[in-house]
Parts: C-alpha cells; structure tokens; sequence
C-alpha cells in the first residue's frame, strides 16, 4: 500500500476517534490542553495496538473477530450514545465529566478500535509494511482526536445540549452503522 493509501486508511479509522472525541469535548467545563493529548493519546495508542493484533492474529482468528466485532462496537458505541443523551437531557451540570482515567478512556478506546483490529487482520493478507502503518494510523488518530475535542469544546460554548444530544444521537447511530 502507498502512503496515501494508508493515510486514508487512517482516516478513515481515525473518524470514530475523533467523533468520540469531540463528544469529551463537550464535557469539558473548559478547553484543557493536556486533557484533549491524553484523549488523543489514548485514541491514538488503541488505533496502534489493534491492528499489530490483527496482523499477527492472521486469518484464522480473524474470521470470528470479522462475525462478533461490529456486534460488540455496536454495544459499547451505543451505551456511550445513550449515556450521552441522558446526561445531557439531565439539568444538572455534574454531568460534565472531563474524567480521562484509564477506567473512563478505557470502553471508547476499544469501541473506535475494532475495526482497526479487522484492518490488522487484513493488512496481514496484503503487502503491507505493518510498522509503516501503524505509525501513519496512530498520528493520524491522534491529530483527529486531538482537534476533535477541542472542536467539541467549541460546540459546547455555543450548543452545549443541543451538541451533547445529536453527538449522543451520532455515537447511537454509528453503533447500529456497525451492526448492518
């Protein structure tokens, strides 16, 4: 695969990342810079280690991971949409949760990473410099992440609510996106 090739790739496996991230962004009460790295950090180290899995899962483990994945995405993105809708239905402001543990981080980072886990198990297949990819893939990830929260955190100034319920909405979608 060229460059390009695998850029795209990366985007295309960075775009859940960065939607997630944009979701952490607005719950943040104010923009914090070291957060939104952490957050990308994660997002971006999960895009990393998941298609390295796969690769070297090969093809045997990687039909099973092909028929359960989208359906154990479809949960964890799905609970985070609802989770997000109620919170943000809610009138409190103690929803506001900019938490970025290992305990809170840990549940999205694999949701936006399964399909990099299919994309390993396919690289496996092709001839691809796994190194190379997974280099791309992680900086690509991270970038998107890491400007997804910030503009997650422009929305929230302006659409604070009305932002939480369609990226609540957008995390449910995605999650049934997976599961068809």
């Amino acid at each position: 695969m060229t460059i390009i090739e695998l850029l795209l790739v990366g985007i295309g496996l960075g775009m859940d990342a960065c939607s997630i991230a944009v979701c952490k962004g607005l719950c943040m009460k104010v923009m914090n810079w070291n957060k939104a790295f952490i957050i990308a950090l994660y997002f971006a180290t999960f895009q990393l280690i998941m298609p390295l899995i796969g690769y070297y899962l090969g093809n045997n483990i990687g039909d099973h991971i092909k028929k359960y994945g989208h359906i154990i995405a479809f949960i964890l993105l799905v609970l985070l949409g609802i989770n997000m809708l109620k919170e943000a239905l809610s009138k409190d402001d103690y929803h506001l949760d900019d938490d970025v543990s290992f305990k809170k981080m840990l549940m999205p980072s694999i949701a936006t990473s399964i399909d990099a886990l299919t994309v390993g198990t396919t690289f496996s297949l092709l001839d691809v410099n796994i190194l190379n990819a997974v280099i791309i893939i992680f900086i690509v990830t991270f970038i998107l992440s890491f400007l997804g929260t910030k503009v997650g955190q422009l929305f929230k100034e302006r659409y604070r609510s009305k932002a939480s319920i369609v990226g609540g909405v957008i995390l449910i979608i995605m999650g049934i996106k997976m599961l068809i």
